[in-house]
């Protein structure tokens, strides 16, 4: 078993043994990622930084002087600024962006020890369910069925390739309405989107910003709570971080749920789910049951209005948000003709930068907070995004320790399969993870099964605010009990 296909937890070991050296494991990476271009999820590659930083970590190894992330390998998810880096969100309004400066996340991964391999691909902007919108062109899920290339999802479609296919030890994620638990359960690994507030925002490009979240994509659930001890914390410099003290994620995991109460929503009964993943879902409750936990039904009546709302909400703060990409001051500027003024530059600028997607929900965004529109589509979709969240509390006040639901309506689908002129279809994949970004809760996605053709599916657990630990240790005995392990057969 090769080191890069290694997990966070037995590297950490075998480099505190001093049976690997950081230097060696980021190598086995780099050759790794060299060999995996078919896969499309390393769009900047960071080879010297790489070097330097394991060389730095083995210094703090050898010292004794050695964090839980100290010489591990990761992926960065092209929506956080890396110093000196190209951080483009996939978009070429950004072609040729080097910030001066270092996203919280990154300084607090690079102060734990941690080693950047290189930036992934992702959905333009992180809109979109499939990394179909990127500029750099498609990331390729590593699993294949006859020869047809599938999705890894999005947005985080680069980062979920890069782990599943073992071109790194684990990635960076973000999670607007689903772009870490999609993609981790098209690819057979694992995410966890935080609470709103746990994990800094700063230094990442934003969407949605009362939607956003960073989080982990790892391999197993042991691994998501290593990472997200190092990523998460409060940050004065991010205005809606918590202040709140991290706990010890790796603790929580007893792997004990016994007496802890499960709830099942039945609005997540969607018309036409596959009965493979209904059959997942029961499984997964049963799995739940005989560790001891107690399965309830519950209500979380809202749960239809959560797609159109989300769809309102999130473009209308991407529409202010994208506002600064106007060719004045970084990025893409179009070139202009004779006599052209400040606004065609900005027309001609965005028209040339920005893909279709984004686009089409920038357009969504601004219309829904025009002066005619504003109280008939926004301030609606904010009140329903209230009764979404007062749901979940309701059903945390009864008593439910965490709620156990699919993590997406399918397996992953073909490249191309989705894109028709329909983009509904497409966002219906989000239909299952909204709701926990509308109510800001901590949810994970854990891979249970394959289905028939032999792709991965996963179910997700949503929590309580703040208890990502209790989560994580739900979670853990979710893994423990679907034991697992399949991997994708290497084609690339």
């Amino acid at each position: 078993m090769s080191a890069n296909s290694w997990t966070i937890a037995a590297a950490r070991d075998a480099l505190r043994k001093g049976e690997i050296s950081a230097t060696d494991l980021t190598m086995a990476c780099l050759t790794a990622i060299d060999a995996g271009d078919a896969l499309g999820a390393f769009v900047h590659k960071t080879p010297e930084i790489a070097l330097d930083q394991a060389r730095a970590a083995d210094a703090r190894l050898r010292a004794g002087d050695a964090p839980s992330m100290c010489g591990i390998p990761l992926g960065i998810k092209d929506l956080f600024a890396t110093r000196g880096v190209p951080s483009q969100a996939a978009s070429n309004i950004l072609g040729g962006f080097k910030p001066e400066y270092e996203s919280t996340v990154t300084t607090k991964l690079f102060d734990a020890g941690a080693v950047m391999l290189g930036k992934l691909n992702m959905d333009e902007f992180a809109m979109g369910s499939s990394n179909e919108t990127s500029c750099y062109g498609n990331a390729v899920n590593p699993w294949k069925v006859d020869g047809r290339k599938l999705t890894p999802g999005g947005s985080s479609g680069g980062s979920a390739a890069a782990v599943a296919g073992d071109l790194c030890l684990a990635a960076t994620g973000t999670d607007t309405g689903g772009s870490i638990r999609q993609p981790a359960a098209f690819t057979g690994i694992v995410g966890i989107k935080p609470t709103y507030g746990r994990v800094s925002r700063w230094g990442i490009v934003a969407f949605a910003s009362s939607l956003d979240q960073a989080g982990p994509m790892t391999k197993t659930v042991r691994d998501a709570a290593i990472f997200l001890q190092a990523m998460a914390g409060h940050d004065p410099k991010d205005s809606t971080s918590a202040d709140l003290p991290v706990p010890d994620f790796e603790a929580a995991l007893t792997g004990d749920i016994r007496g802890k109460k499960i709830g099942l929503p039945r609005e997540y009964r969607m018309d036409g789910m596959p009965a493979e993943i209904d059959k997942l879902w029961a499984d997964g409750a049963a799995m739940l049951k005989d560790a001891g936990a107690e399965i309830v039904d519950i209500s979380l009546p809202h749960t239809k209005y959560a797609l159109p709302a989300y769809y309102v909400i999130a473009p209308a703060e991407a529409s202010s948000n994208l506002a600064r990409y106007d060719g004045v001051r970084y990025g893409h500027r179009a070139k202009l003709a004779q006599g052209d003024g400040i606004t065609e530059m900005y027309e001609k600028t965005r028209a040339e930068g920005f893909g279709k997607e984004v686009q089409r929900r920038v357009m969504i965004g601004t219309y829904v907070l025009s002066a005619g529109f504003y109280d008939a589509y926004y301030n609606r979709a904010r009140k329903v995004r209230a009764l979404i969240k007062r749901d979940f509390e309701l059903a945390f006040a009864a008593g439910v320790d965490a709620i156990l639901t699919p993590a997406t309506p399918s397996a992953a689908f073909g490249l191309g399969e989705m894109s028709s002129a329909d983009p509904i279809e497409m966002y219906l994949n989000d239909v299952f993870t909204v709701t926990v970004n509308l109510a800001g809760l901590p949810g994970i996605s854990v891979p249970v099964g394959l289905d028939k053709q032999g792709l991965p599916l996963g179910l997700q657990l949503i929590g309580r605010p703040w208890e990502e630990g209790d989560l994580l240790n739900h979670a853990y005995v979710l893994e423990r009990a679907a034991g697992f392990v399949a991997k994708p057969a290497k084609w690339w």
